[in-house]
Order: C-alpha cells, then structure tokens, then sequence
C-alpha cells in the first residue's frame, strides 16, 4: 500500500438522477465506477474510505453563480424555460432542459465541497469526486453539459480557507469555466491541457489567456493538436505543468480528470491511451500535496469507468503492486477489465504520419506558453524536445506500464 488514504464521495442518490438518454454524457458513470472498484476490490480496503455526498445549498451555490441564474436553472427543471433562461444558455444542443438538471447539479457540487472538506480536515490525502467535472458553468452561463460548476466552486472553498490552489485540467475540452472565475486571481493557478480550440468546442484556451491584473500569468493554457498522444502529451506536461507547479507551490491540487482525450471517445480527436493518465498522477502525486480528483468529460462510457477506476489503484497503491499483481496471475485475463491488471490500456503505435502532424504544434505550443508564463514565475523558457526521432524527455510508457513489460518479456 501507498499509505495514502482515499475517499470516495457517492450517495445512491446520484443514480436516480440522470441527463436525457439522448444526451452523450452519462451519470451512471459514477455507478459503473463504484461497482468496478467493489468487484476489484479495490473499494473497502485499508487507506480507503466512501463517504456520503450531498447536495450544496442555495448560499452554497451563490457563492460562484447569480441568484437570477440559479432562479431560472429551478425554473427550466419545473418545465418553464423562459426567454431569461435561454439567453443564459438553456435549451441548447448541449444544455438540455430536463427535470434534473437543478438537481443533479446541486449534487455534483455538494460532492466537490464534501470533497474539499475532507482535505481541509486532513481526514484524507485524495479524495474522488466524480460526479460532476462540470467546467463550462459560468456565473450566468450553461454550456457543454454544466449548469452548475463543482470544480470552482470547491477551489473557492479551498481557496476561502486561505490555501494555494492549483487546478489542473486535462479534460480534452479547455475549462473555460474555471478560468473565468478566476481569471483576476492569483490565490489560483488554473492549468488546462485540453484539445485546441480550433478543432474542438468551446473553441478558446490559445497560449495568449493568460490571465488579467493581480491574475496575470497564474491563467495557463496548453492548446494541443487532434491526434495528440502518449508521448507528445507527456512532453507538453513535463515541460510547462510540472515547472509551473513547482515554482508556484500549490498547497493543494484538484485535478479535473476528464477522459474524453483517450483514444476513440466519440467527441473528441486526442489519441491517448490510460497509461498517459497514471503518468500524470504519478507526476502530480510526487509533489506529496492533498488532492481533489473531480470527473469531467468521457463519452465513451466503458473506457471512462476504466480508466477512473485505474485512477483511483493508482493513487492507492505503491508503484510496484501493479506488477506483482501481474506476476501473481501470470498473465491470465491480461487483457480483461474484470481483472485489476487489465485497466490498462494496450500501448497504441504512432505513425509517422501522426507524428508529423502532431509534434511541430506540441513544440511550437510549449514554446509560446513558455515565453508568456514562465517569466511571471521566475522561470527562464528552456530548449523544446524534438529531433529526428521524435520528442524526448518525457517518460517512456511502455517502460511504465508493467502490462506492457510482463507481455513483451513472455514473447
């Protein structure tokens, strides 16, 4: 074990709430996920505890949104969506009006403030609140699938108890929600790696938001290319998140842990594997911070509860427990996502192709952050990875992924 304790925040609740059934987000991820972590066996066990989730009040909410939104939001869930509540975003393709919508919302955050409680009590080091990852709300906007914004709302709280927040975003969608609400500020740093706005809604997060006023330079956007992959986005991370993160010292982290980057979501054009997403919380875990895992995008259900579920072995587990594991059942059900070792994802070849679509942009992205950001922080913009091999100085996944090494050393 790592000797990290682990919370999980759900209340069955959340299961009797769910969006339209045409809609491409789906509640019953959170369900699916907690039931995948019970069969593995990776739910009740030491270091790990689930604790009930709850609405957030109406003061709770006002906190971020308007008390005119919030009004309409109750009032589009009753059946009456008035011309109001359309001009702030209601009844759209992508902001269905449905009865749960106030609900499910107000859930979503009372479990990111249940969350954030829990890290301000020291009860927990981690702590996974999946329900929402609603980063597009504004204070009087929905957009993409949010109503009401859990995310920001529980970096206010943290920030409220006089922490230094760093949000990191690696939903495939940028967070502008997030950013907006803090875009002033500087108590915190908001990250986003997310798909570029020229390919992707909501079609902002260039290199150049970098914040205003007292929040100049603690804005950090890392547009990156469809078809971007493991190695390139490690890259990226490695050279402007985990630089940022250091010299910013974070005295906690939420982490906005959408999949919808992994390879096949029917959204998205990112081409990640889930091993990109352990390397992330590996890097990010290293910094011995107390940490908030939220949900957020992943549309391809089946790959999302895997890849949440191995999030949250990783976080519980010490590095080598993995391939003991696998050593243990000698390969049998490798491939299996009943089994704790096949939550891995199998490592996806790179073309050459992809690599020339992809990598001048990565470069020429870091480059551009590094020049804009890095100077607000004391940091000099260092030589960008490439060459005629591709890009270098990031984490070679398939040395990481013990599936990939028990595989490669039985041919």
């Amino acid at each position: 074990m790592s000797g990290r304790r682990l919370a999980f925040v759900y209340s069955p609740e959340l299961e009797g709430l769910s969006y339209p059934p045409e809609c491409p987000f789906k509640t019953q991820r959170l369900g699916l996920t907690r039931r995948k972590l019970l069969a593995l066996g990776l739910l009740r066990r030491d270091g790990a505890v689930e604790v009930p989730a709850r609405p957030a009040t109406r003061r709770e909410l006002e906190r971020l949104h308007s008390p005119r939104y919030l009004d309409e939001l109750e009032r589009a869930a009753a059946g009456d969506l008035t011309a109001t509540g359309f001009a702030m975003g209601l009844g759209g393709p992508d902001t269905p009006v449905f009865r749960d919508l106030y609900a499910y919302g107000a859930w979503a955050c009372g479990s990111a403030l249940t969350a954030a409680e829990l890290l301000l009590a020291d009860v927990v080091d981690v702590a996974f609140s999946l329900a929402g990852g609603f980063h597009h709300a504004h204070a009087e906007l929905a957009s993409g699938f949010c109503y009401l914004n859990d995310v920001a709302l529980a970096c206010e709280r943290l920030a409220d108890a006089g922490r230094r927040v760093a949000y990191v975003d690696v939903d495939a969608h940028h967070g502008d929600g997030v950013q907006d609400f803090f875009y002033r500020r500087r108590d915190v740093l908001t990250i986003s790696l997310h798909e570029s706005g020229r390919t992707l809604f909501p079609g902002g997060g260039f290199e150049d938001e970098i914040g205003e006023g007292p929040g100049r330079g603690y804005a950090v956007n890392v547009p990156l290319p469809a078809g971007t992959y493991d190695e390139a986005y490690l890259t990226a991370f490695d050279a402007v998140v985990w630089p940022l993160l250091l010299a910013y010292g974070p005295e906690v982290l939420v982490v906005e842990l959408g999949l919808d980057t992994l390879a096949g979501d029917p959204l998205t054009h990112m081409e990640l594997t889930n091993n990109a997403v352990v390397a992330v919380l590996e890097r990010l875990l290293a910094l011995h911070r107390p940490m908030l895992v939220a949900g957020g995008g992943g549309y391809h259900v089946d790959h999302t509860v895997r890849g949440w579920a191995l999030a949250w072995r990783t976080c519980l587990e010490s590095a080598g427990e993995e391939e003991e594991f696998l050593s243990n059942v000698g390969g049998v059900f490798l491939g299996s996502s009943e089994w704790a070792g096949g939550l891995r994802d199998a490592a996806r070849p790179v073309s050459a192709e992809q690599r020339a679509a992809v990598e001048p942009e990565v470069r020429a992205t870091i480059r551009r952050v590094q020049e804009l950001v890095f100077p607000q922080f004391g940091l000099a913009p260092k030589s960008v990875p490439g060459g005629g091999r591709g890009l270098t100085g990031s984490a070679n996944l398939e040395e990481t992924n013990p599936q990939t090494r028990r595989v490669r050393n039985t041919l």
